[in-house]
């Protein structure tokens, strides 16, 4: 029996995909930049239908990133599987560099970072090989001296997993083509008696790519396929519905199919609110070389995969039903009612190392503090999101604003960043909606609450446009093409979520009752 998978297999703020398989499980992890819990990990059985198991990093102890812009923070994880062992690299670029953590389960809990020495660069992986041994694989800046921005080595080095070092280090790639930039996200594969590198090239928008080269010897030399890019849209022109495609992975099922994880990107109008999400694709191998989607050359809207389908909210062994749907199913609609719920599922998403006071549940709601620094601040403002996953939604939140004080304020805010993001919110016994371009505010909107104890906020995301409402009232229209990664820029996509500020000095609690995300 043969499943379909619908593309994007993870709709969303779901970049850089890494992807291992262990027996008939899959596990994908996708990088987070400055938000935590970090580093997402889903699970499958016939890689189209996912749920989420965790986070790998759920500890401020194993992501520091005070001071961290939105977009730094945790680059590009690589997942993989040994010897009864879980292994994620990442680079965390603000604070401590490559490391690696460690797990028996891929539910956790995961190690402390193991920071390695002299591991410069960017985008590490892992590759095992038969002998035993294991070696590193990133980018780092060309070692002769950066003659173009972009101009970078991919090097290989042996891994002292036990030492947490790695050996003398070795440039094997600068890129499939000629003056090539930002060859990155390299991954080792061994198969066909050669040593593979598949990476990214262009950078991780309009001209980004999939390039691949082999060796018989890891160390190389390697050569590059005659076929290069094997995968890339940068071809097909700036009104493509699908763009940004690249940063590949690989696995191979036991019915011996062979699928790549890739990141892109689905604009409106040329615009990305979304972000990088993770699609999937199918490859074959001619001459030693692969071919992805043969006949087709492109990603498709769906993949024909020789898989049993597997559906998490009826399997009793999935996570989801052994933590009775503690977190929702990705790209489903979401109904949060705060007074029925012990703890938050792993879908959401706070901003950098907040404190631990920051929320509660309180078997009444969601108890939100009104911290001193507001949605603006590159710091820890009291926020709690999800990802944004559709291009028509709706969010309402329900929240008792009676207790708001002085200048502080509560409500909805959709943001793709502290300096873009649109923003409903109770503030002044007023209702307002708030569109922030490039870190200035304007009210798009007004209405005075006669009654705060109960307020119901929401945003009405229609494609580029939104409306802002209180009570089912409308409060303002607004675009949103400024929330996107051409305008607003970086390697995040928009998140939907509470929040409460006391814009500048420290206040008191806000009751959030319900959340809902309703997509059309």
């Amino acid at each position: 029996m043969k499943t379909t998978a619908k593309n994007p297999i993870m709709p969303g703020f779901y970049p850089d995909p890494s992807i291992c398989a262990v027996g008939e499980d899959y596990y994908l992890c996708n990088s987070t930049f400055s938000y935590v819990p970090g580093l997402s990990l889903m699970h499958s059985k016939d890689l189209a239908h996912w749920e989420q198991i965790g986070n790998v990093l759920t500890r401020h102890s194993q992501i520091p990133l005070e001071g961290a812009d939105h977009s730094q923070g945790l680059f590009a994880p690589t997942i993989r599987y040994n010897n009864g062992t879980f292994y994620v690299i990442c680079t965390n670029v603000t604070h401590g560099g490559n490391f690696i953590v460690t797990a028996e389960n891929p539910e956790g809990p995961w190690s402390e970072p193991h920071y390695l020495v002299d591991a410069d660069g960017i985008d590490p992986s892992l590759f095992f090989d038969d002998d035993g041994k294991c070696y590193y694989i990133g980018t780092h800046p060309n070692p002769d001296g950066v003659k173009y921005n972009g101009d970078w080595y991919i090097y290989i080095a042996e891994v002292d997993l036990e030492n947490w070092k790695i050996g003398e280090k070795k440039n094997v790639w600068n890129g499939a083509l000629k003056g090539c930039i930002w060859p990155e996200g390299p991954h080792i594969y061994k198969e066909n008696g050669y040593y593979y590198i598949m990476h990214a090239e262009g950078g991780t928008g309009p001209e980004h790519s999939v390039m691949i080269c082999r060796s018989k010897d890891v160390w190389g030399p390697y050569e590059g396929n005659p076929k290069n890019p094997i995968l890339t849209h940068r071809h097909l022109g700036k009104d493509y519905p699908i763009k940004y495609v690249g940063h590949g992975d690989i696995i191979k099922t036991p019915n011996d199919e062979w699928f790549m994880t890739v990141l892109a990107v689905r604009p409106l109008e040329r615009f990305t609110t979304m972000g990088r999400e993770t699609f999937l694709c199918k490859f074959i191998w001619e001459d030693d070389w692969p071919v992805v989607n043969p006949g087709v050359g492109m990603l498709t809207d769906t993949v024909e995969i020789d898989l049993p389908e597997w559906n998490p909210e009826k399997d009793p062994t999935s996570y989801t039903s052994r933590t009775n749907g503690k977190t929702t199913i990705p790209g489903t609609d979401k109904d949060y009612v705060f007074a029925n719920m012990k703890e938050l599922g792993d879908e959401f998403l706070f901003l950098r190392n907040y404190p631990d006071d920051m929320y509660s549940l309180d078997g009444e709601g969601l108890r939100l503090k009104a911290q001193a620094d507001d949605i603006k601040a590159v710091a820890s403002p009291s926020f709690v999101s999800i990802r944004q996953q559709h291009h028509y939604f709706t969010a309402t939140a329900t929240l008792d604003a009676s207790g708001l004080k002085g200048n502080e304020s509560a409500g909805l805010v959709l943001l793709q960043n502290n300096l873009y993001n649109l923003r409903a919110e109770i503030k002044d016994n007023k209702a307002l909606m708030i569109l922030c371009q490039d870190g200035k505010d304007e009210i798009i909107g007004s209405e005075e609450i006669a009654d705060a104890k109960d307020v119901t906020l929401s945003i009405v995301v229609e494609g580029l446009n939104t409306k802002a409402l209180v009570n089912g009232k409308l409060l303002g229209e607004a675009g949103v093409s400024n929330l996107s990664t051409e305008v607003a820029g970086g390697f995040v996509g928009c998140c939907i979520g509470l929040y409460a500020s006391g814009n500048g000095t420290e206040g008191g609690y806000i009751n959030f009752k319900e959340f809902t995300y309703k997509h059309d």
